[in-house]
């Protein structure tokens, strides 16, 4: 069956998804659509390349002009979003609008909430619509839901998952995976978890731990940060005692940003340096990213850990990824868009009911976790003994 997808955003996790289409997905096509026409071809070519035999068309088009975004997607099976979050509620109404099955990567828990107000216009278009399927949120959601199938008398479960440079330098052992606005809004605010089966929000980098990974990465910490554990609290509020999530880095990280934001320099009200009005997290970000991004040879690995434990034992699921130098996609890329592409495939293909909802909450995890074993992304699993 011809089966077309659109790709929106031709940035790094766009074209990640759209190869990941093309390869496991049963594209027939793909429409990529950005407002960038060089950025937007110069994906076509790359997924062409690697893909020769899958027909990858452009289409450039600015995601806030509504109706010109409902004309790109006529007659697409599947939409998958890359755009930055606050776009998405929008462009997954787009879909909708002309029949078509909708994930994005979230970002922002709010945000999806207004995506997942579109549960009674999917329903009656008969098409899905699932916000939050990257990383994390997203593939850790899907890993804790599965073990949750596994071991239904867990009451506990833990996510721990991060992006790190695979040769940390200094000062802050980190290389910028993904935008640098992303990664302080995770910093900042509040996390949401479950804490003896009642919601609570906690302080983001807060709570550090030391943990352990395989080699390369050995010895790392842990600590609260905003938005990993997006709508999981609520969904297993009843289920579960307690849901937690935490972002992984190289020891010291943690104390180095908490440093920062005492002193301010993560705020966002504007302070007056000389005649001039700046937000110090602006200041910040101008600076820093520079320093933080990616030297020639550098490469990344993403860390991933779901567990869900009972009185008896738990079990375990680790994921440790690399860059890809065969396609010249980085662990980050892989570990978000490829998963997030897998879940548009399986509802495109009918296994998701109409209407929307959030990864978690699929009955067909399971098969999910499947799913990205074949693309892969090489997860292990582990028996855990009562504590």
């Amino acid at each position: 069956m011809a089966r077309t997808y659109a790709v929106l955003g031709s940035g790094m996790q766009g074209t990640a998804a759209a190869y990941d289409l093309g390869q496991h997905g049963g594209a027939s096509g793909i429409v990529l659509v950005d407002r960038d026409a060089v950025a937007v071809e110069h994906a076509c070519e790359r997924i062409r390349r690697l893909l020769p035999g899958v027909s990858v068309d452009a289409r450039v088009v600015d995601a806030s002009d509504e109706a010109a975004l409902r004309r790109a997607l006529d007659g697409v099976a599947g939409v998958f979003s890359g755009l930055p979050y606050a776009f998405n509620p929008a462009a997954a109404a787009a879909a909708v609008a002309v029949g078509a099955h909708f994930c994005d990567l979230g970002g922002n828990t709010e945000v999806v909430r207004k995506t997942l107000a579109l549960d009674g216009a999917a329903k009656a278009r008969g098409v899905s619509v699932i916000p939050d399927c990257g990383l994390a949120p997203g593939l850790g959601n899907v890993l804790a839901a599965a073990l949750l199938q596994r071991l239904p008398g867990a009451h506990t479960v833990h996510v721990r998952c991060g992006g790190l440079p695979r040769n940390p330098r200094p000062p802050l052992n980190y290389m910028l995976v993904f935008n640098i606005g992303g990664l302080t809004n995770e910093y900042m605010g509040e996390a949401e978890f479950l804490r003896n089966g009642a919601r609570v929000s906690l302080p983001t980098l807060t709570e550090c731990e030391a943990l352990e990974f395989a080699e390369p990465v050995g010895r790392a910490e842990a600590f609260i940060t905003s938005g990993g554990t997006s709508t999981a609290p609520e969904t297993f509020e009843g289920r579960l005692q307690n849901y937690d999530y935490k972002t992984v880095r190289y020891p010291g990280h943690c104390a180095q940003l908490q440093a920062l934001k005492a002193l301010g320099l993560l705020d966002l009200e504007p302070v007056q340096v000389g005649q001039v009005s700046v937000r110090p997290r602006d200041l910040f970000h101008a600076v820093a990213a520079p320093r933080l991004l990616p030297r020639p040879g550098d490469t990344d690995l993403v860390v991933l850990r779901a567990e869900a434990l009972s009185e008896q034992g738990g079990l375990r699921l680790d994921l440790l990824d690399f860059a890809d130098g065969g396609t010249g996609f980085s662990a980050m890329e892989r570990t978000t868009a490829f998963p997030a592409a897998a879940t548009l495939a399986f509802q495109v293909e009918g296994r998701v009911p109409a209407g929307a909802t959030t990864s978690e909450r699929l009955a067909c995890v399971g098969d999910l976790v499947e799913a990205v074993r074949k693309r892969g992304l090489d997860l292990r699993e582990t028996t855990l003994t009562a504590r």
